[in-house]
């Protein structure tokens, strides 16, 4: 959905656990004082965080205060102990000799006040053991008297063990969320069954956190994922922003990196304890856009974008993926709603833009295109299925076909928005423009909606998807007035809207 919800009346402090509470290994650090006579005081402080791991790779983080002189520019050294290798890095520029790293100030945020802090990220591989550095330097400056200590131990989600047939070959697991792949046009599990995506959308993972309200809008325990299951919904979309998975300043601390990443995976792990299918998507993302149909003016993810950013957008992936590598389980959709078309009257430009990414017509930021994101999630082993969304808020996949990514894995599916008021919103068009797509790769309708708070144009989109197989998720598992946006629920028990009774009432019976 393009136009972002209400705030929250007010911030949900409770909802974080002391699971998801930032672990980092810390080290303050002083360098010496400028007065003869005088005592040291401490010249710089560093808070060094692991702040997400898996198997063989981690996504760190480093704090810096200045309690110095101002600076205008600055320059972080430090060793890693362990033989990590730095693969990518956000918030500085990063790079490594042998055993050293170096993170030299971005042009935007050189100056650094004292008392004041910045924050720079990055994800590097480990092999053996990942222990933290043990000192640092500001400025070629040595900082004495701290010492680092290791990161949290690196856990990766175990993999279902399938059931095999008499004769070997691998067979769907009795009950949950099946381990997923592509299978010509379909999407299948472990032993080739046809599997449909059938469920909702739980909103607020991508603007709680960059609004300050908290992680997620309401309730996301284990009653209120029951809650969704009990409408026989077998999947449930995740919207996700990047500035807060990877934890950058902008971010209330609270809600950030690591305790951004926590709740997520905690919430993963909810859904598919209950037998669900979760699909973790990129809603909101960096990048200043001002152009046709902007949703806000700010550089921040604070809104939709036409396009993900080369800034952070690959390391987001990078990140997720390996995060949810081991568990074919876990869905990966690239980016909410691409409207490249909206900034070029090009047809060829904006589909160009959508794939390669790059300087595009009328955007103002690197974009990073969708052939770059599958390349990040796949540089990482994972074998996930991955969805990507064409273009006019994910309504139009006119140019799909002919601009798909190249995907090593054989992993793609096609994913489509629509609303009664898109323009491709009929049976005549959907025959014409989304049924060859069908007809190719598994399709997808992440979005389905009407501002209606009514159900009868969901049904036709149910009723056309049904006919051919295909998957949809409605939108939205939120309880915000129905009247002014699509919401399927007005409380977390599940007691539905007049919209969502037609979402809930189908699911049922399908079942």
């Amino acid at each position: 959905m393009r136009h972002p919800p209400r705030h929250p009346p007010r911030p949900r402090l409770g909802a974080l656990s002391a699971g998801a509470l930032l672990t980092f290994a810390s080290t303050a650090l002083a360098v010496a004082g400028a007065g003869s006579g005088a005592a040291a005081a401490p010249g710089c402080s560093v808070a060094y965080s692991t702040v997400n791991s898996w198997s063989g790779g981690f996504q760190g983080s480093v704090t810096i205060t200045n309690n110095g002189a101002a600076l205008s520019s600055w320059t972080l050294g430090f060793d890693f102990p362990g033989g990590q290798r730095l693969s990518q890095g956000w918030g500085a520029t990063w790079s490594q000799s042998g055993r050293s790293v170096t993170a030299g100030n971005e042009s935007w945020n050189g100056s650094l006040a004292t008392g004041a802090s910045v924050t720079a990220g990055f994800i590097a591989s480990w092999s053996g053991g990942n222990p933290a550095p043990t000192a640092f330097t500001l400025n070629g400056q040595a900082c004495e008297g701290g010492s680092g200590t290791p990161g949290p131990t690196p856990t990766t989600t175990p993999t279902p063990t399938p059931t095999t047939s008499p004769t070997g070959t691998p067979t769907a697991p009795a009950s949950g969320a099946p381990e997923l792949g592509v299978t010509g046009n379909r999407l299948t599990d472990r032993a080739g069954t046809t599997r449909r995506l059938l469920g909702v959308n739980r909103s607020g993972g991508e603007f709680m956190c960059v609004q300050g309200h908290g992680i997620f809008d309401g309730p996301v325990d284990d009653a209120s994922v029951q809650a969704i299951a009990d409408w026989k919904a077998n999947t449930v979309r995740i919207p996700l922003n990047e500035e807060c998975w990877l934890g950058l300043d902008n971010i209330r601390p609270e809600y950030r990196g690591a305790n951004y990443v926590n709740a997520v995976k905690d919430l993963v792990a909810r859904v598919l304890d209950h037998g669900m299918t979760p699909v973790v998507e990129l809603h909101w993302t960096y990048g200043q856009y001002t152009g046709n149909s902007a949703n806000c003016t700010d550089v921040h993810a604070s809104c939709q974008k036409p396009m993900p950013d080369a800034r952070y957008t690959p390391a987001f992936w990078s990140s997720v993926a390996d995060t949810f590598k081991n568990d074919r389980r876990v869905v990966f959709d690239l980016f909410n709603e691409p409207y490249p078309d909206r900034a070029t009257d090009n047809a060829e430009q904006a589909w160009a833009c959508w794939r390669d990414g790059g300087t595009c017509p009328g955007i103002g930021y690197e974009v990073a295109g969708m052939q770059r994101l599958v390349d990040a999630v796949r540089a990482t082993g994972a074998r996930n299925v991955v969805l990507v969304p064409g273009l006019a808020y994910a309504n139009d996949l006119s140019g799909w076909l002919s601009h798909a990514p190249t995907d090593p894995a054989g992993g793609l599916a096609a994913a489509w928005h629509v609303y009664n008021f898109n323009s491709c919103a009929s049976e005549a068009c959907w025959n014409s423009i989304l049924a060859p797509v069908a007809g190719r790769v598994p399709l997808v309708a992440g979005e389905i909606g009407e501002n209606t708070c009514d159900h009868a144009f969901v049904d036709r989109v149910m009723k056309w998807s049904d006919d051919r197989g295909l998957s949809y998720l409605g939108w939205t598992w939120n309880t915000w007035d129905c009247s002014s946006g699509p919401a399927l629920i007005s409380g977390y028990d599940g007691t539905p809207t007049a919209f969502g009774l037609g979402l809930r009432d189908h699911l049922r019976a399908l079942h």
